[in-house]
C-alpha cells in the first residue's frame, strides 16, 4: 500500500514503514514528466506551484497531516531510478524483518 498517510493513519502498527523523499526540483521534474506523458499540457512553474500548495495543505491539515511515521525509514530517492528504489526498499524490509 502507498499513500501520504499510510504509516501514520492506515497502518500505524506496520512492522516496516518507509517514508520517501526527494528534492523539490526532482519532484517537480517527475510530476511534469508524468503529466506530459499523459498528454496534459503543463508548465514546470505551474507544477512547482501545485506541489508547494499540496505539500502545504497536506502537512497542515488537522486530520492525517503529512509527516514521517514513528519508526519509518527515510529513503531519499532523488538520485535513484525505480529499480534502485525497489532495491533499497527490499534492503529495508530484509533488515527490519530479520
Amino acid at each position: 500500500a502507498e499513500g501520504r498517510d499510510i504509516g501514520t493513519v492506515v497502518f500505524p502498527k506496520a512492522e516496516v514503514k518507509i517514508f520517501f523523499t526527494a528534492s523539490f526540483k526532482e519532484r517537480v521534474k517527475r510530476r511534469w514528466k508524468e503529466e506530459t506523458n499523459k498528454g496534459l499540457s503543463s508548465e514546470r512553474k505551474r507544477v512547482a506551484i501545485d506541489l508547494l500548495t499540496r505539500d502545504s495543505i497536506d502537512s497542515q491539515r488537522k486530520i492525517a497531516p503529512l509527516k514521517k511515521a514513528r519508526g519509518a525509514v527515510v529513503i531519499d530517492n532523488t538520485c535513484l531510478n525505480i529499480p534502485q528504489t525497489v532495491d533499497r526498499i527490499l534492503e529495508v524490509v530484509k533488515t527490519k524483518l530479520t
